[in-house]
């Protein structure tokens, strides 16, 4: 049987190690870095190489991995971290990191990341910097608020407000790119016009779900609500008994769900239909709205797998 490495991605380098040896090392994350990790990785023929989800950062290596036929698999690093801390691991480098990245691949084995097709993994980057944008139009707002009152200064506020409008005017040129490329795609177009058919369901939604959720429609309604974090665990200590919650999973499709949620609460008669018998069996706001967020994908999770658009029943 074949090793298991773990590599660990940085914006400037790329650490690999093997489970139980002692090869491995760093190398530049460049171009002649990545064909020096394929060229040493076919040679020790691996049977699972692990990579951490990092913001778009793996992306690269993926592609590089993939098209040289090499198993790789990337995990959220929630796992990662939870594993280190079961297996007694407190210091931290990138190289103890790799090497308990390569440790949790030979233990856990998890499943194999297919690989992007390239308009994914484009449309993937555009909409991980269209989280970023965002993350900074909130970020200057709140800057803004701040500066209200005594310390308000027009020189700050202008510098300010100068910098919302650049900022929400490439979101726009962004959105119009990310709308333009799914349109190109007869494949992407079919799988956004399926999405969006579900009240509730907007452009921003169903992109996140193509390009964050990949897995949408292959897995069944348990392994996709563990996978986005909405399916509510127990929290259960001897005779005690916690109230269950949700953890863990995607947080990009998880927000996105919640605002869709919000949005199908008021127009989707399935999910409204739903929020109300919940909030009048007395279930709080907070509950009923993750209730929701788990029965909308659900259906979307069994339309993607049908490829079927929505219907309400007659």
């Amino acid at each position: 049987m074949g090793a298991f490495v773990g590599i660990d991605v940085s914006k400037e380098h790329l650490d690999w190690a093997m489970h139980g040896e002692n090869a491995g090392g760093r190398l530049a994350y460049d171009e002649e870095g990545l064909q020096e990790l394929v060229r040493r990785l076919r040679e020790v023929q691996p049977a699972l190489i692990v990579l951490e989800a990092t913001g778009g950062l793996e992306m690269a290596v993926l592609a590089a991995l993939s098209v040289a036929s090499l198993p790789v698999a990337v995990v959220n690093p929630l796992q990662i971290r939870n594993f280190a801390r079961a297996t007694g691991r407190q210091a931290k480098t990138d190289r103890i990191d790799a090497k308990c990245i390569a440790h949790f691949a030979a233990a856990v084995q998890p499943p194999l990341t297919p690989m992007p097709e390239a308009t994914t993994m484009e449309l993937g980057l555009l909409l991980a910097r269209r989280r970023q944008l965002v993350a900074m139009i909130v970020a200057e707002k709140n800057r803004l608020s701040g500066l209200l009152g005594p310390r308000k200064v027009a020189r700050v506020v202008a510098s300010i407000e100068l910098m919302i409008t650049m900022i929400e005017k490439e979101l726009q040129n962004l959105d119009d790119e990310l709308k333009i490329k799914i349109e190109q795609s007869p494949v992407w177009q079919a799988k956004d016009k399926l999405l969006r058919s579900v009240p509730g369901v907007g452009p921003g939604t169903s992109r996140t779900l193509l390009l964050d959720l990949p897995e949408l429609g292959t897995l069944n309604r348990k392994q996709v609500a563990a996978l986005v974090g909405v399916a509510p665990f127990n929290r259960d200590s001897g005779n005690v008994k916690g109230r269950r919650a949700i953890w863990g999973g995607r947080a990009s499709v998880r927000s996105m769900l919640y605002m869709a949620s919000v949005t199908a609460v008021r127009c989707n008669p399935v999910i409204r239909a739903f929020y109300d018998r919940l909030r009048a069996a007395g279930k709080p706001y907070k509950v009923a709205m993750t209730a929701c967020m788990h029965k909308l994908l659900t259906i979307l999770n069994a339309m993607a797998k049908a490829a079927r658009p929505w219907q309400v029943a007659a």
